[in-house]
């Protein structure tokens, strides 16, 4: 039986003609009317300038991407009785105020972490993958921790902050592990060791609350699944849609293969490859898992589905997974886009035009089956 899998995109709100942030969020949410249990819904984040679309689980690569269209649909639509739309970059490419949704929680995080709390308007890309408990969470945490920054690399799309080019493939990654509880995490090896450090950091008084806890993988405190976090939203629904469905194969390898130990790589050692991925994305060198070593990035991605491959097989995803990844690869992802259209005026208007072009891009998912046998 396969498990069913989710997604949250974290999505940039801009005024429909200027394409500069609109800090309306809670207008849009309220926009979107009455939703039913288990549909798509809207929900505001940190930031007056952003809105999240939740995403019911699905089974397919196939549904998953249609669900995918159905939630940036749902926020266009909500954005545009605010006059404005949505557009799926991580960061706002200029050098624009923003402003923080009131409430009482993100007033403690305001007064509490300062400066890191101004400076983050970060759009990232959230995978719930189903669980059958806190056990196997853990099980599936200390094995894909070396295989996140590859899933970071695929999907880096935020170049651009304060008007300047970063160097970054992922810039939102090194702007959100500011945050002091983000990153990579350490092997734990059991469900309790892990909820052990987690209550050390509760005694810390540090992180407000669960919610606080930013690492790059999760058990989910509010559902059974495992929630993984590392990558930029993307550009492209189709990006999207196979990286989570390489995300969940990721996590259904583990824990049929749990009887192999993970690999012993320190979380020191992993936060470096996690910042090579988030400085290059797939222009360059990715670090190999099983030398820790660099190497072109199509190889260490070659590896990524070389290991997941028996899964996307029997879910009959490969073949569609192995073309959008060759088309990331060649044509790169977010961030190549958002440089190619920057290069041509060097106006981030152009940017923020292309980026909605991409976003908003329909492409019937039966073009993908037509590539590629899909049910």
């Amino acid at each position: 039986m396969m498990r069913t899998f989710g997604v949250e995109e974290e999505l940039l709100l801009v005024d429909a003609e200027s394409l500069e942030p609109l800090p309306r969020g809670m207008l849009v949410v309220a926009g979107q009317g009455d939703t039913a249990p288990g549909s798509h819904s809207l929900t505001t984040e940190f930031k007056q300038e952003q809105v999240e679309v939740n995403s019911p689980p699905q089974n397919t690569l196939a549904e998953q991407l249609a669900a995918i269209r159905t939630g940036r649909t749902l926020a266009q639509k909500a954005a545009a009785l605010a006059g404005g739309t949505v557009v799926a970059l991580p960061l706002d490419p200029g050098n624009h105020p923003t402003h923080i949704v009131p409430g009482e929680r993100n007033q403690q995080i305001r007064e509490r972490f300062g400066a890191t709390a101004f400076a983050q308007l970060t759009n990232g890309f959230h995978i719930h993958v189903a669980i059958n408990s806190r056990e196997e969470a853990v099980i599936a945490l200390d094995r894909i921790r070396v295989w996140l920054p590859v899933l970071l690399a695929l999907s880096g799309n935020s170049p651009f902050a304060k008007g300047v080019d970063s160097g970054f493939a992922s810039y939102r990654y090194q702007k959100w592990t500011r945050w002091p509880n983000s990153g990579p995490t350490e092997m734990y090896g059991s469900a309790t060791a892990y909820e052990t450090q987690c209550q050390a950091l509760f005694n810390s008084q540090v992180p407000l609350d669960a919610g606080m806890l930013y690492f790059d993988a999760r058990p989910s405190d509010h559902q059974p699944t495992i929630e993984v976090r590392v990558a930029d939203v993307c550009l492209k629904a189709e990006h999207a849609a196979v990286i989570a469905a390489i995300t969940r194969a990721l996590v259904e390898t583990a824990i049929r293969n749990q009887d192999q130990k993970p690999p012993p790589v320190p979380v020191t050692v992993l936060r470096s490859w996690t910042w090579q991925a988030s400085r290059y994305g797939v222009d360059s060198e990715l670090i190999q898992p099983d030398t820790g070593k660099p190497a072109p990035a199509a190889e260490v991605v070659d590896q990524l589905l070389d290991g997941v491959r028996p899964v996307l097989t029997e879910y009959n995803e490969l073949s569609t997974v192995e073309t959008v990844v060759t088309d990331i690869l060649q044509s790169g992802s977010g961030a190549r886009i958002q440089r190619a259209a920057y290069a041509q005026r060097h106006d981030f208007y152009d940017v923020m035009q292309a980026a909605l072009e991409a976003t908003h891009e329909y492409q019937d998912p039966k073009s993908i089956a037509d590539r590629s046998p899909i049910e």
